[in-house]
C-alpha cells in the first residue's frame, strides 16, 4: 500500500511530480504548506505531498510503521523506521518538498 493511501486514504494523482512541487491552482495565493495535491487549499497539503514524495522513492516502500503530519511548515514524522539511513532519506526528501521549513523526528524510533 502506498504512503498516500495508507495515511490519507488517497490515490496518487496523475502527475505526482507536479503535485509534489506544490503549485497553487489558478495563481491563487495559498501558503506553500497548505497547497494540496491538485493545487487546492488543503490544511494537510504539505504532509500529503511529503507522503507522495516518499511514494516516489523505491527505498522507502517497506517503511510502513511511520506516519507523516505537519504543524505549519514543519513536517512531523511519527513512528518507527527500519534504519537510520531510511530516516536520513526521509528527512532529505521531506526537506525538499516545497513549503517544508523543517522536519521534526522527535517521535521516531529506529528499529
Amino acid at each position: 500500500m502506498s504512503w498516500l493511501q495508507r495515511i490519507f486514504g488517497q490515490d496518487k494523482p496523475a502527475d505526482p511530480q507536479a503535485a509534489i512541487s506544490g503549485s497553487a491552482a489558478g495563481g491563487e495565493a495559498i501558503a506553500p504548506e497548505r497547497v494540496g495535491l491538485n493545487g487546492e487549499y488543503d490544511e494537510s497539503g504539505l504532509a500529503k505531498r511529503v507522503a507522495l514524495a516518499f511514494d516516489e522513492s523505491a527505498e522507502l516502500a517497506d517503511e510502513n510503521e511511520l506516519w507523516v503530519a505537519q504543524t505549519s511548515g514543519t513536517v512531523v514524522l511519527k513512528g518507527k523506521v527500519s534504519s537510520q539511513n531510511a530516516l536520513n532519506s526521509m528527512i532529505d526528501i521531506a526537506n525538499s518538498v516545497n513549503g517544508s521549513t523543517s522536519v521534526d523526528t522527535s517521535q521516531v524510533t529506529v528499529a
